[in-house]
């Protein structure tokens, strides 16, 4: 039987990953049979593995065997469960740098008022509340047909609406991540303005956000007060008007890279994920960090069981101390509601071969790169300093790249394995496929494929530079697949915390 097509990510591990299917009876690396087939990207003991044995992959536990397990056999959740515990964290590699060329370049982005830099040039309809959430639509659509054909430097008139702003608290968390939410947004540099609309009784008041300097500069008003919605439109259609001319002959211009500030998400992840793109996007990271560009590494579910990783990469005592702490808030938070970190792997992610939230968090970790962590932030605070840095979101991809854009990401890019589909308006989505399978049936949602990796056809280090390119060329006004599709209407969702009352 000749060798399966198998992929050993360190000698250190009990398993290996299917490249492709494997079929009973192939030769896997130390010299055992596969005893079944095994689906691409599961995964397959190499050696046996007794009964409360930690499974290892990325040199990593990533759980314990349930019951004895032999060689060749299938490794997965019938046989494999969470396991909280920690391996002797791994050394880092060493990071990928800039070349001197590199840390020279510019993008072609808009400069604003402020300093920042975007890499889009919206206007913004942002909803106080979701009672205004219709005739911001309304508006925005309203705005799209009948003013962009005039200002075609103007990428569009975007709604940002939600489901929050009333039934809830005036104070807490939940408002207080409400607030600074769309703050970030109302002063985000891909929006060349921005007008708020309110309903007029709301919990959510248009005028707490003048209150905080968020709405300086900024056009607002409320329904009730503009004599309701027809009458909203209408007087919109003015108020965008007067930005339109404002900001409409803006042209693009010579920016350093430095200035580009990347979201990392991942979502639909399969096995391939922590072997192919995840590491690819490190890459990348590690590139924009050497040139004092930003990677805002997310998903604080999901880097649960490899966050001593991160750790040993802190710049500084405190910033470990700090992500550690998220860590423990999030363990209480699961608790309180009767749930574990570990029910985060979707039904999806398992198809795909993965198993524990340990072993999804080794692989979504690696889109940070080798580069030392320099920051931790919480939910949509705005990002400061250069290099690496964690902001503290869940799992779920619409609220965690609300939270990153909020906190000033101007190119989010997203790698996936089952094929989620995803935009962020005003931020422009890089989608990057981990398999050449997915990349084929999805090709006009994917930007990249990543399987070239796992054919050998190309290296991390080579897909790396590939995706940084791409991420500079975006920043420049490359449309993505997702914006030709015309998506981020409806994928921003702040995250909800605390009571509806």
């Amino acid at each position: 039987m000749p060798a399966a097509s198998t992929i050993l990510l360190s000698p250190a591990d009990n398993v290996a990953v299917a490249n492709g299917k494997v079929e009973a009876g192939a030769v896997l690396p130390g010299g055992a049979a596969a005893s079944q087939p095994i689906e691409p990207g599961h995964k397959v003991a190499i050696k046996p593995i007794a009964a409360g044995e930690a499974v290892v992959k990325y040199a990593q536990a990533i759980g314990r065997a349930t019951r004895d397990i032999a060689a060749g056999e299938h490794v997965h959740s019938h046989n494999l469960a969470f396991e909280s515990g920690r391996l002797p964290v791994v050394p880092p590699g060493e990071a990928a740098h800039a070349t001197e060329t590199d840390k020279a370049r510019t993008f072609m982005g808009y400069r604003r008022a402020d300093g920042r830099a975007g890499t889009r040039n919206f206007i913004g309809i942002i909803a106080s509340v979701n009672c205004s959430a219709t005739v911001c639509h309304a508006i925005a659509d309203e705005a799209n047909r009948r003013l962009l054909p005039n200002y075609p430097g103007i990428d569009g008139f975007v709604p940002i609406v939600h489901g929050q702003g009333c039934g809830m608290s005036a104070t807490g968390d939940g408002m207080m991540v409400l607030h600074r939410t769309l703050a970030g947004y109302a002063r985000h540099p891909n929006f060349g303005g921005v007008l708020m609309v309110g309903l007029g009784c709301e919990v959510n008041q248009l005028t707490l956000y003048g209150q905080k300097g968020v709405a300086a500069g900024k056009r607002h008003f409320n329904i009730q007060e503009a004599g309701g919605s027809r009458k909203s439109v209408e007087k919109a259609m003015g108020v965008l008007a007067e930005i339109a001319e404002e900001v409409g002959g803006l042209k693009r211009e010579p920016i350093p890279v430095s200035e580009i500030v990347v979201g990392l998400q991942c979502g639909g992840s399969d096995g391939m994920s922590g072997i192919t793109a995840n590491p690819a996007l490190g890459v990348a990271v590690d590139i924009l960090a050497d040139v004092g560009g930003v990677g805002i590494l997310s998903e604080t579910t999901e880097i649960y069981g490899a966050e001593h990783l991160l750790g040993a990469r802190a710049a500084t005592p405190e910033i470990a101390g700090k992500l550690d702490g998220l860590i423990k808030w999030w363990e209480d938070h699961t608790a309180r509601h009767g749930a574990s970190i570990d029910n985060n792997p979707s039904p999806g992610n398992k198809r795909g071969g993965l198993t524990t939230i340990l072993e999804k968090s080794l692989g979504a970790v690696a889109k940070g790169g080798q580069t030392p962590l320099n920051g931790v932030f919480n939910y949509a605070e705005k990002v400061t300093g250069h290099g690496l840095v964690f902001m503290d979101t869940p799992g779920y991809d619409p609220v965690s790249a609300t939270g990153q854009v909020a906190g000033g990401a101007n190119v989010i890019v997203f790698t996936t394995g089952r094929g989620s589909c995803f935009g962020c308006r005003p931020t422009p989505s890089i989608k990057v496929a981990t398999n050449t399978t997915l990349y084929n049936a999805m090709e006009e949602d994917m930007d990249v494929n990543c399987g070239v990796i796992a054919s050998g056809d190309k290296s991390i280090a080579e897909m790396g530079r590939e995706i940084f390119e791409l991420i500079v060329e975006t920043a420049s006004g490359r449309k993505t697949k997702s914006e030709l599709f015309g998506y981020g209407d409806n994928e921003f969702v702040p995250w909800h915390l605390g009571a509806t009352l």
